[in-house]
């Protein structure tokens, strides 16, 4: 009988090593069935389950096997990994505790242990075990490869790749560190070399799908989208079911306005796999810069709950045209700043700075070319007192010779060309200047760089116009605003320190230039003798409640249009057919496509009366229409981007044309429109306040602005931490 038994869990054994384990399956059971006790043979019909992937019909056999013997090492090693298996991972890191306390010399239990332990989001606790396994084993390449993807979790980019060199030094032909090699390079922006390391994975291995989404990253980090869709394609033909390769696909063909496709691609995304990074937000925002609303509510709903349970659910630039509600913007910052850009301790401790003669301060932006963060900085830039402060320009964005670029080259004392540079280069170079104060121009908007101030570029650092929220990055000192913006009361909606303006947070160029072209009506595609209501916001900001409030204010004011910007050919025929749906002559929709700005400006002319969007108000598109002489009416939330507008009004002694309500809102427009001589007083008041209010005065501004930086450098010097200051 011994032989017998010994001989089925020979070929049982046999069966297993060669594959075939539905054989080995059925000799183990006819085995374990005649002897219970019978240990090897249950122990490896728990391993045939889980080669199998029935995870838990292998932890019940696991179990059977515990009771004959509750000591094996082995056993409660398999064991732990078919409950890492089915997602049961507290349950899998006590099982491999129990079996390191059994054998800690095992670098296999170890390497095991720390595995189920970053799963389970214990990283720096997995990096103890990670050390051990390979103390106890120096050759163990898969050990350093793993502790490489933990390092590179906790942005611990340095050492993370000195692992990933030494796992590849001990297998050269090593392919999944090759991938995370190159995904760290990219995070590190090395492009060029994270794509010499792809295509040599896709050398070694063609079909290897994840290479060529990897390089997709890469080459859609270094703004090639046209060629980062390619390699997304490369990896969907070997992979259909690649949810990420569909989700990166679609942010490309967004990038160049292809974005009913780019919808298309979210949403096979999303029924591949539902819980992506950021993906619904990207969706939803695709949507809106379409005006396609079908599915806003029912987004908008996901999103806000999903943000409030810390999920990484949507970018937060994208939450400022979908909400009102600051402290789910707040939280929406928060989430993305700790995934994306989380203090960086890769560059020594940055001291405080000794008082100089004149104060460093360092400008950044990807803007500083014609872009409306330009339109609005530059003469500021240019009175900035240069006996008192030195000015340099951090330029990341793309290279470029036009008219502002030029301009705004001469406004300071150095400016860099630093797009070719990664983050943590940047900051070292900020560093090395003696940079006292860091201006971020960006926030969360397109092309910016958080991660540069993640490395702290300098002691003071603050967020300042690019984006109207909150940061929530605690490597951020300061917010500039003024008390229409964030009120006393709204003040833990922002993780900065508030810097009070005593006018308006936002400069003005007085350069700015009306074109002299007359534009008529006709050449416009205007009615002649029709009340002209207008928007030029992008289409992105127009939610479907306020495309409602605009077809209330049509229907009730006779002959009148609306007159809108055209991002795209889309929005014309989804806002058409949104108007017949509120029974509105789709034609009283006039579109506009975007011409140079001094021609914009001009147009202005014969528009009657702009309409803000709302939570997502106008901005600079606000002041380039009180600049060329058009009132506008805001609805005003409790958002830094719903009260920017009202910042404006207020400051241009046109406090009237802000509202509270919709419904104000929509009186207010009414009765502009059907009171010609209120509409003219307002008209001659923006006229004769242009030039003497504190809006368009920027020496006041740039007085103001530089008694604000002054102010908290004294502090810093004085030791004290940031507080709210208000400048009178």
């Amino acid at each position: 009988m011994k032989f017998n038994l010994h001989s089925i869990y020979q070929s049982a054994y046999s069966a297993f090593n060669s594959g075939k384990l539905n054989e080995a399956e059925e000799l183990l059971w006819s085995l374990v069935n005649i002897a219970p006790a019978e240990f090897d043979a249950t122990h490896l019909l728990g391993i045939v389950y889980s080669c199998q992937g029935k995870h838990d019909l292998a932890i019940d056999i696991y179990h059977r096997a515990l009771k004959i013997k509750n000591d094996d090492p082995a056993l409660l090693s398999n064991l732990g990994s078919s409950l890492n298996a089915i997602g049961r991972n507290d349950d899998a890191i006590l099982v491999f505790n129990d079996a390191v306390s059994l054998n800690p010399n095992d670098s296999e239990l170890q390497f095991n242990l720390a595995n189920v332990l970053c799963d389970t989001g214990l990283i720096e606790e997995a990096l103890i075990h990670y050390e051990l396994s390979i103390k106890l084993n120096p050759n163990y390449y898969q050990a350093h490869n793993n502790y490489g993807k933990a390092l590179y979790d906790l942005n611990l980019y340095a050492r993370a790749l000195e692992h990933f060199n030494h796992a590849l030094f001990l297998n050269p032909n090593f392919l999944e560190c090759l991938i995370n090699k190159g995904a760290l390079l990219v995070a590190m922006e090395s492009y060029s070399e994270a794509n010499f390391i792809f295509d040599t994975v896709i050398s070694f291995r063609p079909n290897f799908a994840e290479a060529y989404f990897n390089k997709g990253v890469s080459l859609h980090k270094s703004k090639f989208y046209s060629e980062a869709a390619a390699q997304f394609d490369k990896a969907i033909s070997l992979k259909p079911d690649y949810a990420e390769a569909y989700f990166n696909k679609g942010i490309c063909l967004h990038k160049f306005n292809r974005h009913e496709e780019a919808i298309s691609q979210f949403k096979k995304a999303l029924s591949l796999k539902s819980d992506i990074n950021w993906i619904c937000g990207y969706l939803l925002h695709t949507q809106m810069t379409i005006c396609d609303w079908s599915e806003f509510n029912n987004l908008l709903k996901y999103i806000s709950i999903k943000t409030n349970s810390n999920e990484k659910v949507s970018t937060p630039f994208i939450l400022l045209s979908i909400t009102d509600d600051p402290l789910l913007q707040r939280k929406s910052s928060e989430i993305y700043t700790q995934s994306q850009s989380p203090p960086s301790s890769s560059l020594n401790h940055l001291f405080h700075f000794h008082k100089k003669q004149k104060v460093r301060l360092g400008y950044f932006s990807a803007d500083f070319h014609n872009h409306a963060t330009s339109f609005l900085t530059a003469e500021l830039f240019e009175l900035h007192n240069k006996d008192k402060f030195e000015l340099y320009g951090f330029s990341f964005g793309p290279s470029k010779s036009d008219e502002m670029r030029k301009r705004l080259k001469h406004s300071f004392t150095q400016f860099l060309e630093l797009g070719h540079m990664s983050n943590i280069q940047i900051a070292q170079i900020s560093r090395d200047l003696n940079i006292d104060i860091a201006i971020d121009l960006k926030g969360f908007t397109q092309d910016s760089r958080c991660g540069i101030f993640s490395h702290r570029a300098a002691p003071l650092q603050i967020n300042f116009l690019g984006y109207p929220g909150s940061t929530g990055a605690d490597y951020f000192d300061y917010i500039v605003a003024d008390k229409t913006l964030i009120p006393t009361p709204f003040q833990d909606f922002y993780s900065e320190k508030i810097i009070y303006l005593p006018n308006c947070y936002q400069p003005n160029d007085r350069k700015r230039t009306i074109s002299e072209r007359i534009f008529t009506r006709q050449e416009l595609n205007l009615p002649d003798h029709s009340f002209v209501f207008c928007c030029f916001n992008n289409n992105y900001k127009i939610l479907p409640s306020t495309f409602e409030s605009w077809m209330r204010i049509l229907k009730s004011v006779e002959n009148s249009v609306l007159w809108l910007l055209e991002d795209n050919p889309y929005v014309v025929q989804n806002l058409r057919k949104e108007a017949e749906n509120h029974f509105v002559d789709p034609r009283r929709l006039i579109f506009a496509q975007r011409t140079s700005h001094a021609d914009h400006l001009s147009r202005h002319r014969q528009a009657d009366l702009f309409l803000d969007t709302f939570p997502y108000g106008a901005h600079t598109t606000s002041s380039d229409a009180l600049w060329a002489g058009l009132p506008v009416i805001t609805l005003a939330g409790q958002s830094f981007a719903s009260r920017v507008c009202a910042s404006l009004l207020n400051n241009v002694g046109l406090s009237e044309l802000i509202t509270n309500t919709q419904a104000e809102y929509e009186h207010l427009a009414f009765r502009l429109a059907t009171h010609e001589s209120y509409l003219a007083d307002i008209r001659a008041r923006l006229k004769k306040n242009q030039l003497s209010s504190p809006l368009f005065d920027t020496p006041l501004f740039t007085r103001n602005l530089e008694d604000a930086y002054l102010k908290i450098y004294e502090m810093h010097l004085a030791n004290q931490k940031p507080e709210n200051i208000a400048i009178v």
